[in-house]
């Protein structure tokens, strides 16, 4: 099937074609449709899959095709969990909207609200947000919501996790009753099925591919290794396998930090970006990275989502993450859109009962390697693959 059976416009599939896209993905073939429709929706969809797409391309359809703009209002709305997932959604919609008239923004904290303000006063027709930026723009009378068409939450599971309900609250409690609500999530929890239930009433509802299931083009293992060693078996893989680029997880920005120094002393350039940065430090960082300055980028959680990189050739779980769904997040980041990719994690002994939740999710044993320079004094125990936290017993 071509984006043209999909019911989308010329401008739009001139834009999509010039950025490559030849075929839809499983989920846009069967999102656009539903979207176009103007019926609800609920979608499990994992990331890397063109989860964006899926929804902002039906979006730009119908806007592009009648509606009027007015100073401080939005046609549509789409709320994300973090700085970074706006202003790569933003980037987005700019790229698919190349050839319409239509404006997009994206509104976020850690900057100055003032220059976002200004934007918002000759009105947005797509804006991306972060739940307490819009809030603060809407208790500042910066925007209004009475022309809102289209609502959109985008990672719903990931805002649930990172405490914003209350917000979602208060947010849709003052859009207009009569809009098109899409809620996009890796996982439909129950959780986010209670959120869904206040954004509508009877939504078509699409999963693709379980979220037990990682890309299928993403080759992972795994090395055990002591704690002390890390970093330089992180270093050996660096120098030795001339490695070309890597996105590096860690867990505590602390940690990131010290990595970063430690990559250093070896003669090894790299940087970090976590919560204790700033956000313009931050999208420098990512852009120096996206664009190949910058070969080794070390992240806490704040990154698994948000960063889209063309041809990212490995992740690294330098730490493994908690809960053990944020390993599927990280690892989404490389074999994104059909490409092959490459996830390597780091275990240590301390790691097993997180190592045991992930692979139980995964439903498989990641493959073990083993570096004959860096003997383990701390043996890993083999995985218990119908593993479960005691919480779920």
């Amino acid at each position: 099937m071509s984006f043209s059976k999909l019911g989308l416009s010329a401008p739009i599939l001139k834009a999509v074609s010039e950025l490559g896209y030849r075929q839809p993905t499983d989920i846009q073939k069967q999102a656009i449709p539903i979207i176009l429709s103007g019926r609800d929706l609920m979608a499990a969809a994992q990331t890397g899959t063109g989860k964006t797409a899926s929804f902002v391309l039906p979006i730009l359809e119908k806007l592009s095709a009648e509606g009027e703009l007015r100073g401080r209002s939005i046609r549509a709305l789409i709320l994300t969990p973090t700085r970074e997932l706006a202003v790569q959604v933003e980037v987005n919609i700019a790229q698919y909207a190349k050839y319409l008239n239509l404006s997009s923004l994206a509104v976020y904290g850690g900057v100055d609200s003032q220059a976002q303000k200004e934007r918002l006063e000759k009105g947005v027709d797509i804006l991306v947000a972060t739940p307490g930026r819009l809030l603060d723009m809407a208790y500042q009378r910066a925007l209004f919501f009475d022309d809102l068409e289209i609502l959109v939450l985008d990672e719903a599971d990931r805002m649930l996790d990172m405490g914003f309900i209350n917000d979602l609250n208060k947010i849709i409690d003052r859009l207009p009753g009569h809009r098109q609500s899409l809620l996009f999530s890796a996982t439909l929890t129950d959780d986010v099925r209670y959120l869904a239930d206040t954004v509508y009433d009877d939504a078509a509802e699409i999963t693709i591919s379980p979220h037990k299931k990682a890309a299928p083009k993403i080759n992972q293992w795994l090395i055990t290794v002591d704690k002390d060693q890390k970093s330089a078996l992180l270093s050996y893989f660096i120098i030795e396998q001339q490695w070309d680029q890597a996105l590096i997880f860690v867990e505590k920005k602390h940690s990131a930090a010290k990595l970063v120094e430690q990559l250093g002393k070896r003669g090894i350039v790299a940087d970090s970006i976590h919560s204790g940065r700033s956000q313009a430090v931050r999208e420098k960082i990512l852009a120096d990275f996206k664009a190949g300055n910058l070969r080794f980028l070390i992240a806490t959680g704040i990154a698994a989502r948000g960063i889209d990189i063309d041809g990212l050739s490995r992740v690294v779980n330098y730490d493994l993450p908690y809960p053990a769904e944020d390993y599927i997040h990280r690892i989404g980041r490389t074999g994104r859109a059909g490409a092959s990719g490459e996830a390597i994690s780091f275990v240590s002994k301390d790691d097993f009962k997180n190592l045991c939740a992930i692979e139980s999710l995964l439903g498989k044993v990641i493959q073990r390697k083993e570096v004959d320079a860096f003997p383990v004094r701390k043996i890993v125990p083999i995985s218990i693959l119908n593993y479960r936290p005691k919480h779920l017993k």
